[in-house]
C-alpha cells in the first residue's frame, strides 16, 4: 500500500496586533495620581506609579502627559473641577435673591472640601507641585470664582445688606480667612489651639458665620 502523502505544515498564522486599548488611559492616569495624593501627599505622585496603578508600561503615560509637571497640572484641574462641584452644590441651596446667605455658603463650601481634601487644596493653591501659568483651566475656573464672589456681594450691597461700599476689601478679607484657615488645617495648627480633628468643620462655621455679622449691616435698633 503506497504511503500516504504526509499533510502539509502551514505555518502558524499569528493574529494581527491588537490596537492598543484601556478605554480613557488619560482618564484612568489623573484618578490614579489623585489617589496616591490622597494616600501619601502631592510628593507621592509620579508618572511611573500612576502608570503602574493604571496597569500599563512605564512608557505609556507620555503619549497624554509629556512630563510628572503635565501629570499634576491634569491632577490639579481636577481638583479643581471637584471644588467647583462642591461650590455649586452649595450655591443651589439658597435663593438667588439672598447674595449674603449665599456668600456664606460659598466660603463654607471652600472650607469643607478643603478639610476633606486637603492633599487635593494642597495641589492647587500651591505653586510648587504643577505649572499655574500653564494651566489655563485651572485660572479660568479661579476667575469666574472670583467674579462670582464679586456679584454676590454686590448683589448683597445693592440690597443695603454691607456695613461698607467698599467691596474689596471684604472680598479680600474673605478669602483671607478661608485660605488661612484651610492652610493652618493642612500645617497642623489646630491641636495647639485646642481644636480637635472632629471639631475642624464646626470650630470653621462658626468662624465664618463671625466674619459674615462683622460685614453685614445691622438692623436699626427698635425705638425705645
Amino acid at each position: 500500500m503506497p504511503a500516504l502523502p504526509r499533510p502539509k505544515h502551514r505555518p502558524l498564522r499569528r493574529p494581527p496586533p491588537k490596537p492598543y486599548h484601556h478605554g480613557d488611559l488619560r482618564r484612568v492616569l489623573v484618578d490614579a495620581a489623585l489617589q496616591l495624593a490622597e494616600r501619601g501627599g502631592a510628593a507621592a505622585v509620579s508618572v511611573r506609579e500612576a502608570a503602574r496603578r493604571a496597569g500599563v508600561s512605564p512608557g505609556a503615560p507620555f503619549r497624554h502627559f509629556e512630563s510628572r509637571d503635565a501629570l499634576m497640572t491634569a491632577v490639579a484641574e481636577e481638583a479643581q473641577r471637584r471644588f467647583r462641584a462642591e461650590i455649586e452644590t452649595a450655591l443651589s441651596e439658597v435663593p438667588a435673591d439672598q447674595p449674603l446667605r449665599r456668600f456664606r455658603n460659598f466660603g463654607l463650601a471652600y472650607l469643607r472640601w478643603a478639610i476633606r481634601n486637603p492633599a487635593y487644596f494642597e495641589i492647587i493653591s500651591s505653586g510648587r507641585y504643577f505649572d499655574h501659568d500653564g494651566a489655563g483651566e485651572l485660572s479660568r475656573d479661579n476667575a469666574e470664582l472670583i467674579a462670582m464672589s464679586e456679584r454676590m456681594l454686590a448683589e448683597a450691597l445693592a440690597q443695603g445688606a454691607l456695613r461698607t461700599g467698599e467691596l474689596k476689601p471684604v472680598l479680600i478679607a474673605g478669602r483671607a480667612l478661608v485660605y488661612g484657615f484651610a492652610r493652618m488645617n493642612i500645617d497642623g495648627h489646630f491641636r495647639r489651639w485646642g481644636v480637635v480633628k472632629a471639631e475642624t468643620e464646626r470650630t470653621a462655621e462658626a468662624i465664618l458665620d463671625l466674619f459674615i455679622e462683622g460685614i453685614a449691616k445691622r438692623p436699626p435698633a427698635a425705638a425705645g
